[in-house]
């Protein structure tokens, strides 16, 4: 395996913990994003109750 000079690591690491950081973001995004949809379906429940 090459050595690797320390660019090259820098970028690695700078690529690694975006790479993390992203998709904590994309699971904490899609959970607000599911919570406030089902906040939402059940205020149009109790806001719209038609009686047939």
């Amino acid at each position: 395996m090459p050595q690797l000079s320390p660019l090259n690591w820098i970028l690695l690491f700078m690529l690694f913990w975006s790479a993390v950081l992203t998709l904590s973001v994309l699971i904490w995004w899609s959970n607000k994003i599911y919570f406030k949809k089902e906040n939402l379906s059940s205020l149009d429940l109790k806001k719209n109750k038609w009686n047939w």
